[in-house]
């Protein structure tokens, strides 16, 4: 066989793993936050604008 080429065979005859148990996945409700997140930057919507297009403009 040459670089790049397969026996087609061996694609349709592939066996799949499909023995999947319940506990194999994320409990993703191990880590809930149950906290709160403030943030305040000190400029005004106008000032955050402002910068923003001084940005895109350059």
């Amino acid at each position: 066989m040459g670089f790049g080429s397969y026996d087609e065979s061996e694609q349709e005859s592939q066996d799949y793993d499909q023995d999947l148990d319940e506990n194999d996945g994320v409990t993703t409700s191990e880590s809930d936050h149950k906290g709160e997140v403030n943030f305040e930057n000190g400029a005004s919507n106008d000032e955050l604008l402002d910068r923003l297009k001084e940005i895109k403009d350059d």
